[in-house]
C-alpha cells in the first residue's frame, strides 16, 4: 500500500493506475476508522481496481461549538486498517495542502443543506461539499463509496456530481450496526454506559416506522408522532427530529411513496446521534 501527503503524489499514482487500465475507486474519510469505514474500503476493493482512501479531518465542516482539536486522529492505526481492508493508496494531507490561507472559492449547497442536520449545524454541509469537491478533483475517481448512515450527506454528494457534472458513480453502502442495532459511529465512544443502553431506541424507532408504514390505518403524521414518543420513552434521550421524507430532496412527506426514508436524530447527554432507514412500499 502506498501513502501520500501531497496532491502531486496522488495524481502520479492515479495516473499510473489509469494508464494500466484500472478503474479508480475512492473512499473519503476523516479517519478514526471503524468497521463501517472498512466495509466501504472492502466494497471499493470489489468494485474497482485501484482503491484510494483519503484521511482528512476537515476543519470547514466543524461549527464554532464543535471541538475540532478533540477529534481523534489515530493515523498509524488507520493506515494499518486501510492496508488490511485492501486499500492501494492512502492520501492523508495536512490542512495547508487542502486549503490555501485565504481561499476565494468554496462550494455552497442550496436548500438541501438548510434542513435536518443542516438546521442544527449551519455551514456544515458547505464545508463537506467543498472538501469532497476538492478531493474528487485531486483523486479523479471513477466511483466513490459512502455510507448510508449519513443519508443527508450522501444526498448532497449525489447532487454535487449531478449539478457540477462530475463523471463519478456514487455507491451507497449499507449502515453497519452493532448487534443491538446501534449504527456504528465514532461518536458512540462518547456515550456513557447509561446513554449507550438508551441509544438502541433510535434503531427501534426506525423499525417502528418501517412496520407502521406498511399499514394503511396510520398516516405518516401519526407515525412521526409514534417515533417521537418512543424516543422520549427512554431516559436521557432528547429527540432532535424523527420523521419520514423523500429520498432526494429530503422534504417531509404527507403521503406514502414507493420509496421513502425515515430519518432520526437525538441527543444523549452531550452526544448527538443520527440514523435512517430506507423503506420500500
Amino acid at each position: 500500500m502506498q501513502t501520500a501527503k501531497t496532491i502531486s503524489e496522488v495524481r502520479i499514482a492515479v495516473r499510473n493506475a489509469q494508464a494500466a487500465g484500472k478503474r479508480i475507486g475512492c473512499v473519503p474519510t476523516m479517519g478514526a476508522l471503524h468497521a463501517g469505514h472498512l466495509s466501504l474500503i472492502e466494497k471499493a476493493r470489489q468494485d474497482s481496481d485501484f482503491v484510494v482512501v483519503t484521511i482528512f479531518v476537515n476543519p470547514t465542516q466543524f461549527g464554532p461549538s464543535e471541538d475540532l482539536s478533540k477529534y481523534p486522529r489515530p493515523l498509524q492505526r488507520d493506515l494499518k486498517l486501510c492496508e488490511q481492508a485492501g486499500a492501494d493508496l492512502v492520501f492523508h494531507p495536512d490542512v495547508p495542502t487542502i486549503y490555501q490561507k485565504e481561499p476565494q472559492i468554496t462550494v455552497s449547497v442550496g436548500d438541501l443543506a438548510t434542513r435536518w442536520e443542516g438546521a442544527s449545524r449551519p455551514g456544515h454541509f458547505d464545508g463537506v461539499a467543498t472538501v469532497v469537491t476538492k478531493l474528487f478533483n485531486i483523486v479523479g475517481p471513477d466511483v466513490a463509496f459512502f455510507g448510508q448512515k449519513d443519508f443527508q450527506q450522501l444526498s448532497i454528494i449525489r447532487a454535487i456530481c449531478k449539478d457540477l457534472d462530475f463523471p463519478i458513480e456514487i455507491i451507497s453502502c449499507p449502515t453497519i450496526r452493532e448487534e443491538d442495532g446501534l449504527a456504528l459511529s465514532s461518536r458512540n465512544a462518547y456515550l456513557s454506559s447509561a446513554s449507550r443502553k438508551s441509544s438502541t431506541v433510535l434503531y427501534q424507532a426506525l423499525c417502528l416506522a418501517e412496520e407502521l408504514t406498511q399499514r394503511d390505518e396510520f398516516t405518516l403524521e401519526q407515525i412521526r408522532h409514534k417515533m417521537h414518543s418512543l424516543l422520549l420513552s427512554q431516559p436521557g434521550v432528547e429527540p432532535v427530529y424523527a420523521t419520514i421524507v423523500d429520498t432526494e430532496r429530503l422534504e417531509e412527506l404527507e403521503q406514502r411513496q414507493t420509496k421513502i426514508v425515515a430519518i432520526i436524530a437525538a441527543k444523549l447527554g452531550q452526544t448527538r446521534l443520527i440514523d435512517n432507514m430506507i423503506i420500500r412500499l
